[in-house]
């Protein structure tokens, strides 16, 4: 049985910048080799939480080079070619190529609803020439239109370059019915919960892992999770699902919630500055103090 070319845990990981909000190439330097050794199954950069909605292509491209090239094949990374244009999808496709990244990750065009026709046109237009293998992003609360799982398996049966989908849906139905549509044609086709506290559930029904923020400042638990999955040590897995599960709310502290992630990421130690391309503001310190508690109440400080 053909298995996932990508699998386990594979954080988004946030872009480090300056105060004149440019690529700030020591931090992002640190903050990856950080991420590395928390035991990561692969990264993640420009997606979401790297923020890539508020920058110019210029910037895009040297985050994705400076990223790839320091990450130097130590695991897989994934670029974030999220565009609402098919062309420019495929251009920045094929510049994460030429960085070396390992494949791309791709959301639905947003703004304009397409559909089902137009989604799959668009998507198999991706495929079709991209030197890369392409993971589908299901993100409806950002672009304001599902993926529906007939889309999802239409494109697994027509693309083989198509490799898996990241599922950002607050549910684990439509994880689910995708793992329950997709597995029997594809089993090589990877199925990623893109919430934190849907790790185990989507294991448990067959999925393939996550790509959770949390990895970049808890990553001793869904990392933890995942190993204690493959080793079967249930009792260390509930407890450690038991402490994700304080977690989720730190990311709707703050809208969007791109420093409530670096400020947890600073709190745990790591030194990086942790400002945002406006029109993020920097976080009060009340909303810093609920950062801290929280990651208090997970165990992941004391």
């Amino acid at each position: 049985m053909a298995t996932p070319r990508f699998s386990g845990v594979i954080p988004p990981v946030p872009t480090i910048l300056n105060a004149d909000e440019q690529l700030d190439r020591r931090g992002m330097a640190t903050l990856i080799d950080h991420v590395i050794a928390g035991g990561v199954n692969g990264v993640f950069f420009l997606g979401s939480a790297g923020e890539f909605a508020h920058m110019s292509t210029a910037l895009r491209h040297e985050v994705a080079e400076f990223c790839t090239d320091y990450v130097a094949g130590r695991v897989p990374v994934l670029i974030g070619a999220a565009h609402p244009g098919t062309a420019e999808t495929l251009a920045l496709t094929e510049h994460a190529h030429r960085c070396g990244a390992d494949g791309v990750v791709v959301v639905n065009p947003y703004y304009n609803p397409l559909s089902e026709e137009n989604l799959c046109l668009h998507y198999q237009t991706l495929a079709e020439a991209s030197p890369l293998p392409i993971l589908l992003y299901n993100f409806p609360a950002l672009t304001g239109q599902n993926l529906p799982v007939s889309v999802i398996k239409t494109l697994a049966e027509r693309c083989p370059n198509i490799v898996g989908l990241k599922d950002t849906v607050d549910t684990l139905s439509h994880i689910r019915e995708t793992i329950q549509a997709v597995k029997p044609v594809r089993p090589d086709f990877a199925v990623f919960a893109g919430y934190d506290e849907y790790l185990f559930g989507t294991l448990i029904l067959g999925g393939d892992g996550c790509i959770p923020a949390s990895a970049n400042f808890a990553p001793e638990l869904t990392c933890g999770i995942y190993r204690a999955w493959q080793s079967q040590s249930w009792e260390t897995l509930i407890g450690l699902q038991q402490r994700l599960s304080f977690i989720p709310p730190l990311y709707s502290l703050d809208t969007p919630f791109y420093n409530v992630v670096k400020e947890a990421i600073r709190l745990t130690g790591v030194e990086i500055p942790v400002h945002s391309l406006r029109p993020a503001q920097p976080l009060s310190a009340e909303k810093r103090d609920i950062v801290r508690e929280v990651l208090r109440q997970s165990g992941v400080l004391s």
